[in-house]
């Protein structure tokens, strides 16, 4: 067999699935997709191309270009987190595949809250850890007892994710200090992915775990709040002692990241997204309004995602079932150890999300 044994627990991404069949269908209702259904800000499209034009396109630093660092630090601090160094990675993802190439060693035990974006679990079998799931429902928060029941000798770090994908829940500050409280007992490190940290509806931002704790990695990004999905660019700020072995993986790894994406992304930092944002939550509250006479359902605190229980409990089937009527969702359990949700995405025209709207209640 030339396939490598460490590939024998990883399955094609089940969003990626639905994704190809949206693809395959005339005029689809698609509410699948993780990304924003704007386009990169024009002033900073423009930035990127006037840095292209100057010739800014070979290798860049393996950390990334110092504006860029400096900027991002700058960011941080204002925001009040915690953190020695800085680096800029390939989007979240890029900076996740390193750290868990950094930190995980076989048999090392990840705690992932549930549900979770599905990259994490993946990862973590890549470098043959366990993903320990704690479970979050009904309502989406982080529960004392749930934790301290998953954690052992051989846990090495957990995992948070707020706002969070699939549920759209932002953990409370509360919820957040017991898990600090909780690793700092047992000297454990948290990685903190706040890449949607731009989409907070019910409150001015969000609180991190990278504000209480000095142990933390926090990941952040240009792909979700600033529309740079296809630009492929993140950074990740902590201690120093990882980080630097993070920046000597990336060489052998990604090498450097996108060049003029990086120039446009010191200015990206200093463009005001609040109108996008307004209109996210105008989104929220149509599909919420719409969907929770018939489905059990928390209303989403940011991101632009909602998790609904679907009738049945069969997420898997009732995704069939939306198929069949030309509706794109994701099934739950691409995100979850359970299987009674699907996810939702409201990154779509409003009218599409009527549209959709309509299709869920009917087949309800």
């Amino acid at each position: 067999m030339l396939i490598s044994d460490r590939l024998s627990n990883i399955k094609p991404s089940g969003v990626r699935r639905i994704f190809d069949l949206a693809r395959q269908m005339k005029d689809p209702i698609n509410l699948s997709i993780g990304e924003p259904d704007f386009d990169i800000p024009d002033p900073l499209k423009e930035e990127g191309i006037e840095w292209i034009k100057k010739g800014f396109n070979k290798y860049t630093p393996t950390q990334g270009i110092p504006e860029l660092r400096e900027k991002i630090a700058s960011h941080l601090r204002k925001k009040g987190v915690h953190f020695e160094e800085v680096m800029v990675t390939a989007g979240v993802t890029g900076g996740l595949l390193l750290a868990s190439l950094a930190l995980i060693n076989p048999g090392d035990e990840i705690i992932i809250p549930d549900p979770f974006f599905v990259m994490y679990e993946y990862q973590v079998l890549l470098m043959g850890g366990v993903p320990v799931f704690v479970d979050t429902y009904p309502d989406f928060r982080l529960r004392e007892e749930a934790f301290v029941n998953k954690i052992s000798k051989k846990t090495k770090f957990i995992i948070i994710n707020s706002p969070n994908n699939p549920a759209g829940a932002i953990y409370p500050r509360e919820d957040l200090e017991m898990v600090v409280r909780i690793a700092r007992e047992r000297d454990l490190l948290i990685l903190s992915d706040d890449i949607y940290d731009n989409f907070v509806f019910d409150q001015p931002s969000c609180p991190c775990i990278g504000q209480l704790y000095d142990k933390t990695l926090t990941f952040g990004g240009f792909s979700k709040g600033w529309a740079m999905t296809g630009w492929r660019l993140g950074y990740v700020a902590g201690p120093k002692e990882i980080l630097q072995q993070m920046i000597t993986l990336q060489q052998y790894t990604f090498s450097s990241v996108n060049s003029f994406a990086q120039k446009a992304a010191v200015k990206a930092l200093e463009f005001d997204v609040g109108d996008y944002i307004r209109r996210y939550k105008k989104k929220r509250d149509l599909i919420y309004e719409g969907l929770k006479e018939k489905f059990n359902v928390q209303k989403p605190k940011g991101a632009f995602y909602i998790f609904p229980e679907v009738p049945g409990g069969d997420g898997e089937a009732f995704v069939e079932k939306a198929i069949q009527n030309n509706l794109f969702i994701v099934p739950g359990s691409v995100f979850s150890k359970r299987k009674t949700h699907v996810r939702i995405s409201f990154a779509a025209p409003e009218e599409t999300l009527l549209r959709g709207i309509e299709v869920l209640n009917r087949i309800s």
